[in-house]
């Protein structure tokens, strides 16, 4: 009896196990859409780099990161992350001096548009622009 209960457990084990590569495909495939046109699967990518103004406090540098998570309620952003410069090797093609970077990933280009004027974006900009002093916005289409 103790053997067959171990085999209907391993069984739902091994079929979970089986499943989780078609989740992670399912789970990807909610950040990319379909270009009606082309048949071809992409997903938008707003990716902003940030220079704080030098002379911040370090508190100040980190209570910057509520502008991120202020821009996380627009809606129809697919996902988000931000994070500060890492400290890798250096070499001529790597660009380290930003403070903050923004990775927001979108279904449209519409949905990007809509972010790009949404009043809660557009309030966040006026709350926190105040500690940058520059910005670099770079949005692409990935395939």
């Amino acid at each position: 009896m103790k053997r067959r209960r171990f085999i209907e457990k391993s069984s739902g084990l091994l079929a979970a196990i089986a499943a989780a590569p078609i989740l992670t495909q399912a789970n990807m495939n909610n950040h990319s859409s379909k270009n009606m046109s082309t048949g071809k699967q992409e997903t938008i990518t707003h990716y902003v780099l940030f220079w704080l103004k030098k002379g911040l406090s370090e508190k100040e540098v980190s209570d910057f990161t509520g502008f991120f998570e202020e821009l996380r309620k627009v809606p129809n952003i697919k996902s988000l992350h931000y994070g500060r410069a890492a400290n890798s090797t250096p070499r001529d093609v790597v660009d380290n001096s930003f403070t903050y970077n923004l990775l927001v990933y979108f279904d449209t280009l519409e949905d990007l548009e809509v972010y790009g004027t949404h009043p809660i974006h557009l309030k966040a900009i006026e709350q926190y622009s105040q500690f940058w002093e520059k910005v670099v916005v770079h949005d692409s289409v990935l395939k």
